[in-house]
């Protein structure tokens, strides 16, 4: 008896573990389409931005938290370094909408913080863990495809190393 309920828990976790290990989205990929509600009070979904621009979709766990701060301060500060590029980018969530227009204000965001109460977004990113997500940046190109996933943002540097990476994956320079 005991025996046949570790057996049932033992193809239980591995059945969960191999779902889960197939729902991973990884380079290559094409980027679930969203549609997100900004801190500046307009609607983005993903799919606006194909054949136009890329787009970088930098996940964090929670407003107000210290390296969610010290990041979203990192890109603030220097915007500048990723305005060189056509892309789009965001910071995302699964605070709600008002949490992350104090958070922008706070943090003098001149970018849209996007939030995901409903963490269905977060979950088809795979960045869902227990309610928030995880700090995971995504680099999506013009088509729509995932062409980067950075799984250690370093909230300090978090502006300096999208301008690098942006760089490194060829997204086009704005001419002035």
């Amino acid at each position: 008896m005991l025996q046949r309920l570790v057996n049932t828990i033992t193809l239980a976790a591995t059945l969960i573990f191999s779902a889960s290990s197939l729902a991973s989205l990884k380079v290559g990929d094409q980027a679930p389409d969203f549609t997100m509600q900004g801190s500046d009070g307009k609607t983005y979904s993903l799919s606006d931005y194909k054949g136009k621009q890329n787009v970088v979709l930098a996940w964090f766990p929670k407003a107000f938290t210290s390296g969610c701060t010290i990041e979203c301060k990192s890109l603030a500060e220097n915007g500048h370094l990723l305005k060189n590029f056509n892309a789009q980018y965001f910071m995302a969530s699964t605070d709600d909408v008002s949490d992350n227009k104090r958070f922008a204000q706070e943090t003098k965001a001149d970018f849209p913080l996007l939030s995901d109460p409903k963490g269905e977004v977060a979950e088809a990113y795979d960045v869902s863990f227990m309610g928030y997500a995880k700090r995971h940046t995504f680099y999506i190109d013009k088509t729509g495809k995932i062409v980067m996933i950075d799984k250690n943002v370093r909230p300090a540097s978090s502006a300096e190393d999208m301008a690098k990476y942006m760089k490194m994956l060829s997204f086009e320079a704005v001419s002035d």
